[in-house]
């Protein structure tokens, strides 16, 4: 690991405080430890410090530590530590982490950082010439699966190629870095496989069971040829000869079997109508359909499949039931990520009133 140190004096400023609203926060962070437990709150204080100056200076070290009550040097450590942590100015509208670790790198990262030299400055943490964009090269960030990928801030953009990247770039230069969906660049939702899940894609597999057999059983006995019809003598239409009594016998069974198959519904048809229990209702194309993209865990993949079953609005979600929100998740096989995602809640509040709605409940622009 390279030795991480503070920036030089000339850029450091003279003193911090958290402005009013990050003060009232930290003060309501510290209530989250015991007293004599405080120090734990040093994390997320040095990185609102962090959010409200772009990095984290040495004034804002020594104010954390007399705010907690420790050494400078201990809050030191921690900083230095971690490379979450900015210990000189970056850029102001964009800092841009690659992944060089393994995963990354064999998925194309030191493409990703030719482009961060190109279009931004030659060396790690150099600033553009207007101050705005600087990068580095950082170890794993988690996001394996999705390699290549990088960090801006506090979201990550992943499944990305140098042209993409560029177009990200351009993007947070020009002001409109909130406009850019971070998470997967491609047609993928989250972390599962491209192109749909590829195993155990039965929502219900069961192992069957298999009837013990012996394998000393006796054969079943050979059973004697039945005698040609020619060789029965028949003396009078009305007297009933064996081989015509086994024929009645076989007619009337036939007939019964036939009335019971006529009675009972076909495999076919009870297995569409289980399937269909529970199956929301279903309503015509609108001609202004909501983005249910905006929901977490819909993707453009699984948008496409509510409209096929003919979902298009949130208040359809908003009013499914239980069964028909298992139905739902059955069917797509979610294994309960329905519930866990509150896509009910989700879509009511979209319903509602949008992403200002949306912002107002969950506390985060929708995706």
């Amino acid at each position: 690991m390279s030795v991480r140190r503070l920036a030089e004096a000339e850029v450091q400023p003279q003193a911090f405080s958290f402005n009013r609203d990050n003060a009232a926060w930290a003060k309501k962070k510290l209530k989250d430890y015991p007293k004599e437990r405080k120090a734990s709150g040093v994390i997320p204080l040095l990185m609102r410090a962090q959010e409200q100056d772009g990095w984290v200076t040495k004034a804002a070290i020594e104010h954390i530590a007399e705010m907690l009550e420790m050494p400078m040097i201990r809050v030191l450590e921690v900083a230095t530590f971690y490379t979450q942590f900015q210990l000189a100015p970056v850029g102001t509208k964009a800092h841009i982490q690659v992944c060089g670790t393994t995963p990354c790198m064999l998925r194309g990262s030191e493409d990703l950082m030719k482009v961060c030299k190109k279009k931004i400055a030659p060396n790690p943490f150099e600033l553009n010439a207007e101050g705005t964009l600087s990068w580095e090269e950082v170890e794993c960030q988690g996001a394996c699966v999705n390699a290549p990928m990088v960090m801006i801030f506090k979201d990550t953009y992943e499944d990305l190629t140098p042209e993409r990247l560029e177009e990200i770039i351009d993007d947070f230069e020009a002001g409109k870095g909130d406009s850019v969906k971070p998470g997967p660049q491609i047609d993928r939702i989250y972390s599962a496989p491209i192109g749909g899940l590829t195993s155990l894609t039965e929502a219900d597999a069961k192992p069957t069971k298999r009837k013990a057999t012996n394998a000393k059983a006796e054969k079943p006995a050979a059973t004697k040829a039945a005698r040609p019809a020619s060789h029965v003598a028949t003396t009078s239409p009305a007297v009933e000869t064996p081989v015509g009594k086994a024929a009645s016998k076989k007619a009337v069974a036939k007939k019964s079997t036939a009335r019971a198959k006529a009675a009972t519904p076909s495999p076919k048809k009870a297995a569409a109508k289980a399937a269909d229990a529970g199956k929301p209702p279903a309503m015509k194309k609108p001609k202004q359909p909501d983005d249910l993209k905006l929901i977490a865990g819909v993707g453009p993949k699984i948008e496409g499949i509510l409209n096929e079953l003919g979902v298009y609005k949130f208040e359809q979600i908003v009013k499914w039931k239980k069964a028909e929100r298992e139905w739902v998740d059955g069917y797509l096989r979610f294994s309960g990520r329905i519930e866990r995602d509150e896509w009910t809640k989700q879509a009511k509040a979209l319903a509602k009133g949008g992403r200002d709605e949306y912002v107002r409940v969950f506390g985060k622009e929708p995706r």
